[in-house]
């Protein structure tokens, strides 16, 4: 019998947490993901399944919506990117899929992705140093594709020039984490 023990995307058995400056950042493995994709012709059945699973409408362009249990991020036309708490939604895909039926296809991406909070006082300055993002308008609810350190992510605005959500591709954690921590350590 095998004694398998769950690590995070960074290798811990725990959230990895760093404090540096002004800023942490704090890994958050305890999230489940699945993509959501509106079939051909299924749009408006899609956009109000996802209306009534997150009490809002289902977020626009550049938009994330924040919910209890189930938040949402737009990642292309008629397609969202789905999270909940993962000790409640472990079977997140499933879930999810059995509530949109035929009109969506639902694929897990739990494992597929890392995510980061990157919180404090110096979180501009940090992704003033790491990616595109115009910080001037990245209100609360605003999320965006940019590149890190060469890796395609998904940046969300929880609170202005307070805490961001960063979420990038898992197989390259470490590599996200280093460019995130070495930014944090310049503006320091």
């Amino acid at each position: 019998m095998h004694d398998l023990i769950p690590i995070t995307a960074l290798g811990g058995t725990t959230a990895h947490v760093d404090t540096i400056g002004d800023t942490t950042l704090t890994e958050l493995p305890d999230i489940a993901l699945a993509s959501v994709a509106a079939r051909a012709g299924q749009e408006t059945a899609c956009g109000a399944k996802l209306r009534d699973m997150l009490g809002a409408d289902a977020p626009a362009a550049g938009k994330a919506v924040f919910g209890d249990p189930f938040s949402a991020l737009w990642i292309g036309p008629d397609q969202w990117m789905i999270s909940a708490d993962f000790a409640t939604h472990e079977d997140i895909a499933a879930q999810v899929s059995s509530r949109f039926g035929r009109c969506a296809s639902v694929t897990e991406q739990t494992d597929a992705w890392v995510c980061f909070d990157l919180s404090g006082a110096g979180v501009n300055a940090v992704l003033e140093l790491l990616c595109n993002i115009n910080l001037l308008q990245f209100a609360a609810g605003d999320s965006t594709r940019t590149s890190i350190h060469h890796l395609g992510c998904l940046v969300t605005c929880i609170e202005p020039d307070r805490l961001v959500r960063i979420m990038g591709p898992r197989a390259s954690a470490g590599s996200l984490h280093h460019a995130v921590t070495t930014a944090m350590t310049s503006v320091a």
